[in-house]
């Protein structure tokens, strides 16, 4: 899993961006069952990886939320 760009996220509609936040989280859920188990996960730097995406995700969702509210303060 590569890291996403912002831009490629911001690109995204709404309903993509949740569904892909939703595929990320079960991916990290399953590297840390790995984890858990007493495995090694295939890659370390994996659970890094998707944690910043989900982040990014998240991060750009409340921004553009944000963007929204204030579009409809100034219009009221």
């Amino acid at each position: 899993m590569a890291l996403l760009k912002s831009h490629e996220i911001r690109e995204m509609t709404p309903e993509m961006r949740s569904d892909k936040l939703r595929e990320i989280r079960d991916e990290l859920m399953h590297e840390r069952g790995i984890g858990a188990m007493g495995g090694a996960p295939a890659s370390p730097g994996k659970i890094r990886a998707l944690r910043k995406n989900i982040a990014r995700i998240i991060t750009i969702h409340r921004e553009e939320a944000t963007k929204i509210n204030i579009t409809k303060e100034a219009q009221s």
